[in-house]
């Protein structure tokens, strides 16, 4: 398409990015935590941390987890929400020359064993809120180090203590759990308090993050993103938003509201490690289902970037106290993980006066690939491929489509993963030989560049931004006693955008819909719950017995 996007950028923003004068992640944070050692870092609860005190605080991670006797190179897991512990402890592993293996707190045991095997995780780093499952699996797992945070560990002493007290006694959320052997995470700070991390030289081309993502198998796997991958994606994002940016003065912070979770690639990048690029203050936001709670807290602040996906925005509009809140220094509202209904978008931007930016990216695109311009973007698309970044729209046999036609989506550029982490059979699936990843989303490129998803070509379910590989939901619910076979497909939800049914053909018939729903809380993680079951007689297969999930999905159209 000879870059034909590039005619659509706008002024200020640059085709190539250069990140040459950068050696790694490490080098990138060390940067930002010295340039704005007075300026508030993250912020959770009310309680701020500075980035002189992210600086100190994780070395002493640093330090502790090398005195631990891991060597470079060693996956470290983080199974924390969005509380001051979590930016600590990402930074604290990443400057001690290890790879970060982020973790979905709300997992099961099944899950979580799958992805601390899977990793080789040798430590990690988990809230005492969920350590009853992480007992449940540590002994099969290569996992020989844990620290137990809890959420008032760094409110300090006052608030910390009230904080915890309501968590475990008030509240009940702490259950009990027994794990012999692991350091609470203000002991390991004090402990650390006399050790020192011994500096480690990391390159672009080390691993700095195992993110882990479904596949066509329906067994998650670890996209390896680089230093490289990432300092790439942080550059591009700051180039795409340069416009924005130069308009602001120098000595005046921003704000960035950081609700997505940080396990979240697209919250990691963006919130996490853009705002520190740039010196923002990021509001850490626990439980943003609390739609109440989050604009009590919206409420304290002034805030200039907003990253979310649609159902949160949604969930924000429809609050009678949404539109009370002061939306004078909104500057970026930039929408993700799933695609932003034009009623949402529409709406926001009369209540905000702040259009949606929509962009587009995966796991193992760092994550973003495209975006729209924040002033001439078009509703609908997932924009125009950031700086450095070629989209390319394929056909079956891999061959670019004319312009205009509908093909497979495929994306290279630095920010492209270095493959699934030890399986090279599903890397060569998602990998051309000249470098582009096929997303499994089928799209079309316009004449000016924008590309619109049209179909997706994997038969993944996007539940709020969260991908939901049928397989697995199949795979889970086949091992209930009075399940003869099932099958799993995504239907449209005006809240989730789509969720998860299940067809489930009966083996015993005194089956109900709630014996499946209480056999999938104990193996699923929610938003990979049914939320529609139906029960049939049998299932349309091929001549071969492969199960038709898309005539499946087609019955419920045509229902």
């Amino acid at each position: 398409m000879d870059k034909l996007w590039l005619k659509s950028y706008p002024p200020g923003v640059p085709a190539d990015i250069d990140f040459s004068n950068i050696e790694s992640l490490a080098q990138l944070m060390e940067a930002s935590l010295k340039k704005y050692a007075g300026r508030q870092a993250f912020m959770c609860m009310d309680k701020a941390i500075l980035y002189a005190e992210l600086d100190a605080m994780s070395l002493r991670v640093a330090a502790w987890l090398q005195s631990q006797g891991l060597k470079k190179g060693a996956r470290v897991a983080i199974m924390l929400p969005n509380v001051l512990q979590n930016p600590v402890v990402m930074v604290g592993i990443i400057r001690a020359g290890y790879t970060v293996v982020n973790v979905n707190p709300l997992y099961t045991p099944r899950e979580l064993e799958h992805q601390l095997k899977d990793s080789g995780a040798e430590a990690i780093f988990i809230l005492e809120n969920f350590a009853t499952t992480l007992q449940h699996v540590i002994a099969k797992t290569a996992v020989k180090h844990v620290v137990v945070a809890s959420m008032g560990d760094l409110l300090g002493a006052v608030k910390g203590t009230i904080v915890n007290f309501v968590v475990r006694r008030v509240k009940k959320m702490v259950p009990e759990f027994s794990l012999p052997g692991a350091i609470t995470f203000n002991r390991m700070l004090s402990v650390a308090n006399k050790l020192h991390m011994t500096p480690v030289q990391s390159t672009l081309d080390d691993l700095a993050f195992l993110q882990y993502t479904g596949g066509t198998t329906g067994v998650s796997k670890g996209a390896m993103l680089t230093h490289r991958n990432i300092v790439a994606n942080i550059v591009q994002a700051e180039a795409w938003f340069k416009p924005v940016l130069s308009q602001q003065e120098s000595d005046v912070q921003m704000t960035m509201v950081c609700a997505l979770p940080l396990y979240h690639i697209f919250a990691l990048t963006v919130c996490g490690l853009m705002g520190m690029r740039l010196g923002f203050v990021n509001l850490l936001i626990p439980n943003p289902r609390d739609i109440g709670g989050f604009i009590k807290e919206l409420r304290r602040h002034k805030v200039d970037f907003f990253p979310a996906v649609n159902t949160l925005f949604n969930g924000l509009l429809n609050h009678p106290e949404f539109a009370q809140l002061d939306f004078s220094r909104l500057k970026v509202s930039m929408g993700g993980g799933m695609a932003v209904q034009k009623a949402v978008a529409v709406r926001w931007e009369s209540v905000t006066g702040c259009g949606i930016c929509e962009g587009y990216g995966l796991s193992e695109t760092s994550p973003i690939a495209s975006a729209n311009p924040l002033e001439t973007g078009k509703l609908g698309t997932i924009g125009l491929p950031v700086p450095s970044t070629e989209i390319a729209i394929l056909d079956d046999a891999g061959k670019e489509v004319p312009l205009g036609e509908s093909g497979e989506i495929a994306i290279r550029g630095p920010q492209v993963m270095k493959g699934y982490w030890q399986n090279p059979a599903e890397t060569a699936k998602v990998m051309t030989e000249d470098g582009y990843f096929k997303s499994g989303d089928v799209g079309v490129m316009d004449e000016d560049g924008f590309t619109k998803i049209v179909d997706r070509k994997k038969d993944m379910i996007l539940v709020s931004g969260f991908n939901v590989y049928p397989n697995e939901i199949e795979g889970v619910i086949a091992m209930h006693p009075g399940v003869l076979e099932c099958a799993c497909v995504g239907v449209a939800d005006e809240h989730s955008g789509e969720a998860v049914k299940v067809f489930i053909v009966k083996k015993d018939q005194g089956l109900t819909e709630q014996d499946i729903l209480d056999f999938c809380k104990d193996e699923l993680t929610g938003y990979k719950r049914p939320r529609h079951i139906e029960f049939r007689p049998d299932l349309p297969k091929t001549n071969v017995g492969k199960i038709l999930r898309r005539e499946l999905r087609d019955d419920k159209k045509a229902a």
